[in-house]
């Protein structure tokens, strides 16, 4: 949810903008973004095949699950995988962006490892539920990219499903997965809480419609959306930089 609505976010500010999908075993762009069922162009260049990116509401898109059924399950190990990423990852004819966004699933698996190696200029965002369960998962994926074998800066937190407002009640806030989670992580690690997202009535179904937060009725998050892009466009501080 919050990688691809960055990612089209970073389209309507103007930014040439791709989305991987890195999450082999559970990818959901497709779904996600509009695109179930949808099929890269593939061609030849050289002796390699090349894949053309899918495109939706101005995002070039990568995911795995345009190449194998929906209701197909993934059983890989690590090495498959990651050859597999990478192979989508080099062989997708991206042309100039400005910004790619990348969907890790969670943990600390060969997934992240294979990507911080192959991206070693990219930064992390770390999303987090307030819970501490979830929040106890998130601060294990920074860690990793802190390694000293890793070193891939972050960027912030985003703490996602931070409270809910019922529609007739716009002055009420229920915290039902606990409270200020991710800031508390983001305090933790010294780095942003670059947004905190309610839980909102239509999401949750629009985005099963493969519909963006943009076409909520609650134009909170397109709001919030467009914040977090123009916040993670702006240069990063060297100090950061140097994690």
């Amino acid at each position: 949810m919050v990688a691809t609505n960055l990612a089209i976010a970073m389209a309507r500010n103007g930014f040439a903008t791709g989305l991987f999908d890195a999450d082999i075993f559970g990818p959901s762009v497709p779904l996600s973004m509009g695109m179930t069922n949808q099929k890269p162009l593939v061609h030849t260049q050289g002796d390699k095949q090349v894949f053309e990116p899918l495109i939706n509401f101005g995002v070039k898109m990568m995911s795995l699950g345009f190449l194998v059924a929906p209701n197909d399950a993934v059983i890989w190990r690590g090495p498959a995988a990651s050859n597999a990423l990478t192979q989508m990852l080099e062989g997708t004819n991206w042309g100039a962006l400005d910004y790619m966004v990348v969907d890790l699933p969670p943990g600390t698996s060969d997934i992240a490892l294979t990507l911080s190696q192959k991206l070693p200029r990219a930064r992390a965002i770390i999303v987090t539920s307030p819970q501490k369960m979830a929040v106890a998962d998130a601060r294990k994926a920074a860690r990793m990219f802190l390694n000293d074998g890793i070193r891939i800066a972050i960027s912030g937190v985003v703490e996602n499903m931070s409270w809910f407002t019922p529609a007739p009640h716009p002055g009420e806030k229920y915290y039902l997965f606990g409270k200020d989670g991710g800031k508390a992580l983001a305090d933790e690690l010294g780095v942003p809480l670059l947004a905190q997202i309610p839980l909102v009535d239509d999401v949750c179904e629009k985005s099963d419609e493969g519909k963006p937060v943009f076409t909520s009725a609650d134009k909170s998050l397109t709001t919030l959306f467009e914040k977090l892009a123009e916040t993670l466009a702006r240069p990063t501080p060297a100090s950061h930089a140097d994690l």
